[in-house]
């Protein structure tokens, strides 16, 4: 009970942090949309360039925030990744055959979190 507890944690933080990192790649991709559709206003519009400048450097700089976060959050995904090894239940404690020379094939379920 309390090792499909602990699983069941693990595995939900696994599904967040994918999450949360979905969602900083769909708002990057969002925000260079959004600077190319200024560019395009600009153009469009025959606007000089100090008219959007402001709302460009902006967007250009939550940009350049975002991408910072999102170096964080891989960061974290490592470090979740370390943690796991120390969490009873869902550490690895084996890997692949157990002795090569052995007719013998160990097959066990393996479970990825994160």
């Amino acid at each position: 009970m309390r090792k499909q507890a602990i699983w069941d944690a693990v595995h939900e933080v696994g599904i967040h942090t994918r999450a949360v990192e979905g969602l900083i790649e769909s708002t990057l991709i969002e925000l260079a949309e959004l600077q190319s559709k200024i560019v395009q206003v600009s153009n469009v519009a025959g606007v000089s360039y100090s008219t959007l400048q402001d709302s460009f450097e902006g967007v250009s700089a939550t940009i350049n925030d975002l991408v910072r976060v999102r170096g964080t959050m891989a960061q974290c995904h490592g470090v979740f990744l370390e943690a796991k090894e120390q969490i009873p239940g869902v550490r690895t404690t084996s890997w692949g055959d157990g002795d090569p020379c052995c007719g013998k094939v160990a097959h066990t379920d393996l479970r990825v979190v994160a």
